[in-house]
């Protein structure tokens, strides 16, 4: 690794480390507060992140996010027990009327139907066991892939979130894994950490290689710099911390 990767990764670690020692009164999921105060109440409603972790996809995640919300304005609430008795033709309608919720709403309607029979058959209705006990974090990232419609991406996101944001104890972070999304990808190939066409594999295992005992730690401030500042088309690399480490921004 040369001293140019180096000087990337430390400041990048470092930028993890700070947010995971930080704690916010509201983790901000959406732009709406009565939302996210919905998703931060692990105590009474930990299905309703677990819903919103599945549901997190090919859409904007504020969007996505809000999906929680907006079907407890529906039903009146969102209790576990209110959600178990609902079937798979009453989440359709839910998810699809009078506007779908979702790009995809029917493949979505039958995520969070599983999802709710897992909750309800594997964890006595309370999804706060697949991250009670301080378990390890291979554990939660394979607890969350037996979630219909959830692949690595989403596992490894969903334990991030309960260890970096609401300072769920873990035994371990190496399990954590980067989530290689766009913002990610174009902010590790732009810094010099990985080539212009690299897999998904590389950008995780390069993760790995330069913070092996969480990788994980560096996936919100890759993913902050390209949503703010390192766009597909215009970045403004002068306003980002980055850009004196920046292989980029070097070479325009």
């Amino acid at each position: 690794m040369s001293s140019a990767q180096q000087a990337v990764a430390k400041e990048l670690i470092k930028k993890g480390n700070k947010i995971f020692n930080t704690t916010v009164p509201l983790i901000r999921f959406t732009n709406e507060e009565a939302a996210d105060k919905l998703l931060n109440n692990l105590d009474e409603y930990p299905h309703a992140f677990t819903l919103a972790c599945v549901m997190d996809r090919q859409i904007k995640a504020e969007l996505a996010w809000l999906i929680p919300y907006r079907l407890s304005q529906k039903i009146g609430n969102f209790k576990f027990a209110t959600l178990a008795k609902l079937s798979l033709s009453d989440i359709k309608s839910l998810m699809t009327k009078p506007q779908p919720l979702h790009r995809f709403p029917k493949e979505m309607s039958n995520n969070f139907y599983e999802v709710i029979q897992l909750i309800k058959n594997k964890y006595e209705g309370n999804a706060a066991r697949i991250w009670a006990d301080k378990p390890s974090s291979a554990k939660v990232v394979y607890d969350f892939l037996q979630f219909r419609g959830v692949g690595p991406k989403i596992a490894t996101m969903a334990a991030n979130i309960l260890a970096r944001d609401f300072k769920i104890q873990f035994s371990d972070y190496y399990s954590i894994d980067i989530s290689a999304d766009v913002h990610v990808r174009r902010v590790f190939q732009r810094l010099g950490l990985v080539p212009k066409k690299a897999s998904q594999d590389e950008l995780i295992y390069k993760a790995r290689s330069l913070s092996p005992d969480f990788p994980g730690l560096m996936d919100l401030p890759a993913w902050e710099i390209g949503r703010n500042w390192c766009k597909p088309g215009r970045p403004t690399c002068r306003e980002c911390y980055m850009n004196e480490l920046c292989e980029y921004n070097m070479n325009r």
